[in-house]
């Protein structure tokens, strides 16, 4: 009795909601659950049919299976998910996951880079090898940009706007953003494009790919971990590192600095400002420096 409705919600999420097939995949097996646990009930409920009440009795089944917060807050979200596409094409006349609400969730923030610690990791590039002129390139990019690991592999050389500063890049669900790029970025792409990789050999296919491994294809994300881990252990720097510390560092070092939330938001791609707060995580001194400098209450009470 599912299926169709399924269907449904599946080309609503590829054509409306642009989602790649891995997070197309991940909401219709939160609807299986669903319906795996109104079957394994004996109720048989179809979409419309269900009321918020089943759905609280799902979510605890769902914790009785051992699933941990983060999960069952995954889980939600796919069920609301659909829901709304419910609405939208008229299949249920009211939300019954309005009012459903996830676990409290402890969001975990990653470790951040200093400027300084940054600039260590860049300064242990062997610059006598091959690749040590991209791997300058990537991580001043990454940094400068703030972009996503999947973002930099996929690079394109056509997407590169350097005479004005901005870069294309192809975002989660294929949405394509312009992010400004700094001046030491462009200088070190145009010194690895122009002296590194105009000599090596490019493999069909990958002819307008940015950033090239010695057999002429596009790295691997796996291959960019790497490459930030060893430089951090020869910079002496023990926090926990990945591409991903350069994108929060990048982001926590712009809120420090004043920058607008939703100009972080725009350059990280991100849909929703929540998610964007995450990398607010200012320190207490930080927060009343900027208390006393702008709130004229804190100003009186300081005098």
């Amino acid at each position: 009795m599912w299926q169709p409705y399924k269907k449904g919600f599946k080309v609503y999420l590829q054509m409306e909601k642009s989602l790649s097939d891995h997070s197309v995949e991940a909401y219709l097996r939160d609807v299986d659950k669903l319906t795996e646990y109104l079957s394994a009930s004996g109720n048989g409920k179809s979409p419309q049919e269900v009321h918020l009440n089943d759905l609280h009795h799902f979510v605890q089944w769902v914790a009785e299976l051992g699933m941990t917060p983060t999960s069952q807050a995954r889980i939600i979200s796919g069920i609301k998910a659909f829901f709304k596409y419910c609405l939208i094409e008229n299949i249920v006349s009211a939300d019954p996951s309005t009012l459903l609400e996830a676990p409290k969730l402890k969001r975990a923030l990653p470790d951040v880079l200093s400027f300084e610690e940054i600039e260590a990791i860049i300064s242990q590039i062997d610059h006598s090898k091959p690749d040590g002129g991209r791997n300058k390139a990537i991580l001043e990019t990454l940094y400068s940009c703030g972009l996503r690991v999947s973002e930099l592999v996929n690079l394109k050389i056509s997407a590169l706007y350097l005479d004005v500063g901005f870069i294309r890049v192809i975002g989660k669900g294929d949405k394509e953003r312009l992010v400004p790029i700094g001046s030491e970025a462009i200088k070190y792409i145009k010194i690895y494009r122009e002296n590194i990789r105009v000599h090596q050999p490019v493999q069909k296919n990958f002819e307008d790919i940015l950033f090239l491994n010695k057999h002429g294809k596009s790295l691997s994300r796996i291959m960019i971990f790497y490459i930030i881990k060893e430089l951090a252990k020869k910079a002496g720097i023990t926090k926990n590192i990945s591409p991903h510390t350069f994108r929060h560092s990048f982001a926590t070092h712009l809120v420090e600095g004043g920058a607008d939330l939703r100009a972080v938001q725009e350059m990280l791609g991100h849909e929703s400002i929540t998610t964007t707060e995450i990398y607010t995580h200012l320190d207490r001194d930080f927060l009343r420096d900027t208390l006393n400098r702008y709130h004229p209450a804190f100003g009186k009470m300081k005098k």
